[in-house]
């Protein structure tokens, strides 16, 4: 790991968003990437691009997988789609846990990747078991005693990002590119931008860098 710049911890490297976020830090002058995986095989992909990496299961202690980081971007998750066992175990104890590790190493800021209509579980009732999970872990997030940001996306999708959202506490459901969210939770790692802050995003019309200073 490097010692010039920020290590930032991504939980969910090897999803479609966690990949995108990777390749951000990557490019950053002020951060170095650690891509946390589950599995060695899952490693190599990242290692062919001179990635630091680091085994961890959501599941299971994560006190290695925090050593030497700094900043941490929780973008792991069932996006919903599997059953609400995986869902609790993965979307709201396994972001409990990582939330742990990193106050035992003390780390500077926790971006959570949530989900829009979190604090409204009932508003679907096919996503309301991952909604739930969300909320939970969000508050967990928020009276953990660490700073954080919580950027909750609404319906995510694979084009190439705009650069322009809309961001507020409470924003109409839509739709937002999923290289957005991957700019966005970039940005928020910032020690100034949108310290202790919860805000929905949907594509919109302002520049993420000025629609984030608002919080």
């Amino acid at each position: 790991m490097e010692t010039s710049k920020e290590n930032v911890l991504v939980a969910g490297a090897n999803g479609t968003t966690g990949k995108l976020i990777v390749s951000y830090l990557d490019q950053s002058q002020y951060y170095n990437p650690v891509a946390m995986v589950r599995k060695q095989e899952q490693q190599k992909q990242f290692k062919i691009q001179g990635i630091d990496t680091v085994l961890g299961d959501l599941e299971k202690d994560l006190s290695k997988a925090v050593k030497g980081i700094d900043k941490v971007i929780f973008a792991a998750g069932s996006g919903g789609n599997t059953g609400p066992e995986k869902t609790i175990d993965v979307d709201q104890e396994g972001a409990k846990r990582l939330i742990d590790a990193s106050k035992d190493v003390e780390v500077k800021k926790f971006i959570m990747l949530s989900s829009i209509s979190a604090d409204n579980p009932e508003s679907s009732e096919s996503l309301r078991h991952y909604l739930e999970a969300k909320r939970k872990a969000d508050n967990y997030l928020k009276n953990s005693g660490l700073n954080y940001t919580i950027v909750r996306p609404g319906t995510l999708k694979n084009e190439e990002g705009t650069r322009k959202i809309e961001a507020a506490l409470d924003v109409e459901h839509g739709e937002v590119t999923r290289d957005d969210v991957a700019y966005t939770l970039v940005h928020v790692l910032n020690d100034d931008v949108a310290q202790n802050a919860v805000f929905e995003m949907v594509e919109g019309e302002q520049r993420i860098e000025d629609a984030i200073k608002e919080f």
